[in-house]
């Protein structure tokens, strides 16, 4: 129904306006259809990567007290209201756009899930002083991704504008090699290695050599420089790669350049390769005769890696050493490389009762905060001495920090390594995976641990043998030239 209106006076010609009356029934059909376009269109903008590289994006990534999840969805709505809105002033019908014009190759898809995993996994989200939003859409337009070959080439060269030398991609021949090794089985010469920085000019040093592997009866030692590999230069090389030419079938052998870490004197040694098993713990108990009394029984656990079979290894260990008399343990880090952070977790708790395990902390502050509750646990009254060195790191550090640090045990030997990064690894949908750093953690008494260490107590003797027989033996016999009385450590 149309009415005639007129917006002048009386005197002069009414010049009639159409005017539309709507009814109520009207408006709420129209609101409704409004509503379910804007739910369409916030559906169809869930996975559009554009929207994701828009500055209104960036900005709210900007705010810190907006949490991401909520930064994303109040991008999507804007863009959801605004659409829908310009389709109805417009007349468009209330329909999904198509989107397939924004479709994405194989090899786009596989590169934006390496980027996803950053972006939502790395601890610095200032990725490094870079736009990662910026970084992705130019990848996307001017990387060539036309083959898997150079779809990996693109992540490899994204993941190095990190200049993290811990965060890693690796390709599924390399992520399997990966993944058994953090099962406990590897052919090489026993070594774990890494950088003491990113970039050209840095050395790959020797974290720990596995006890009674080929490096370290060859004498290789923690802090020793590994300068070449098989006349290759170490130096420039990615840890994988590195880590890939120290490993290689079994019996064959493998040339290494070793800059001693004491002398500064220069090495060629050629080992042999052998399949290692990494048997995470082994334990010996020590009886020291007392005249008048009965032994002393002092259980010794050699905790070697923290991979998936150490915390229930540690769990056996004591129960057998228990169930034999031990009234006291040394729980022996050294040259511990450390391994995997839940099973780092699993045994602080064996061992406290209460308290704060490790604080993990970000660019924000401290993100998570792992403590004792008294489940699990197998040995929270018994004395206990923790042996430490320079070859103690990652997830060793962070036992040793929480036993510290809750006056649970005595700390013994050198300053440890100073790994305080955690890295989580995570699969790609082909196979390939990544290795990306998370967090960094903090001791209970809030100190951290990257390039630090652990502080020991008091040092250990020089003499203390590595060999769990040895090392028992010099508790034992006081005639030995490393004899270690009990009041040694307890």
């Amino acid at each position: 129904m149309y009415q005639n209106y007129s917006s002048r006076s009386s005197k002069e010609d009414a010049v009639p306006l159409k005017v539309m009356q709507v009814s109520l029934h009207d408006m709420i059909k129209l609101a409704h259809n409004f509503f379910l376009c804007c739910k369409s269109l916030q559906s169809t903008f869930q996975d559009i990567e554009v929207i994701r590289t828009s500055t209104v994006h960036d900005w709210l990534r900007s705010v810190p007290s907006l949490h991401l999840q909520w930064r994303r969805r109040t991008v999507i709505s804007l863009f959801s209201f605004v659409m829908a809105s310009v389709l109805f002033i417009i007349g468009a019908p209330i329909t999904s756009p198509n989107i397939s014009s924004w479709a994405l190759t194989e090899e786009n898809l596989i590169f934006l899930e390496a980027w996803r995993t950053i972006d939502r996994a790395y601890i610095d989200k200032t990725f490094n002083g870079q736009n990662w939003f910026r970084y992705r859409e130019d990848a996307l337009r001017h990387e060539p991704m036309n083959n898997r070959e150079q779809t990996y080439s693109a992540i490899r060269k994204m993941v190095m504008t990190l200049e993290d030398p811990f965060t890693r991609f690796f390709e599924p021949e390399q992520f399997n090699v990966v993944r058994s090794g953090k099962k406990g089985d590897v052919t090489g010469v026993g070594l774990e290695v890494g950088f003491d920085a990113s970039g050209a000019n840095a050395n790959l040093v020797v974290i720990a050599p596995v006890i009674g592997g080929p490096a370290d009866r060859a004498g290789i030692v923690p802090g020793d420089i590994i300068s070449e590999i098989d006349g290759i230069q170490t130096a420039g090389l990615g840890l994988y790669e590195a880590a890939q030419r120290l490993q290689g079938p079994e019996n064959s052998d493998v040339k290494l350049t070793v800059v001693k870490k004491q002398s500064g004197i220069t090495n060629s040694l050629v080992l042999v390769r052998e399949r290692i098993r990494i048997n995470p713990v082994s334990w010996r108990l020590c009886e020291i005769e007392q005249e008048g009394k009965d032994p002393a029984r002092i259980g010794y656990i050699r905790l070697s890696t923290f991979n998936e079979n150490a915390s229930r290894s540690i769990k056996a260990a004591v129960k057998s050493l228990k169930d034999s008399g031990a009234k006291s343990f040394i729980l022996d880090m050294r040259n511990n490389g450390g391994g995997l952070f839940p099973a780092g977790i699993q045994i602080a708790r064996m061992w406290l009762e209460k308290g704060t395990i490790v604080y993990i902390t970000d660019a924000l502050g401290v993100r998570d905060i792992y403590e004792a509750d008294g489940t699990g646990t197998i040995s929270t009254e018994e004395p206990l001495a923790v042996l430490v060195n320079k070859g103690t790191a990652s997830a060793s550090e962070i036992l040793a920090g929480a036993l510290k640090d809750n006056k649970r045990a005595t700390i013994l030997g050198e300053r440890t390594f100073g790994k305080g990064k955690i890295q989580s690894v995570f699969e790609l949908s082909d196979g390939s995976g990544m290795a990306v750093t998370i967090a960094r953690y903090e001791t209970p008494a809030h100190i951290d641990i990257d390039k630090v260490g652990i502080t020991p107590d008091r040092p250990l003797p020089s003499l203390a043998p590595l060999d769990e027989d040895e090392f028992c033996r010099c508790i034992i016999d006081s005639s030995l030239p490393c004899h270690m009385p009990p009041s040694t450590f307890f």
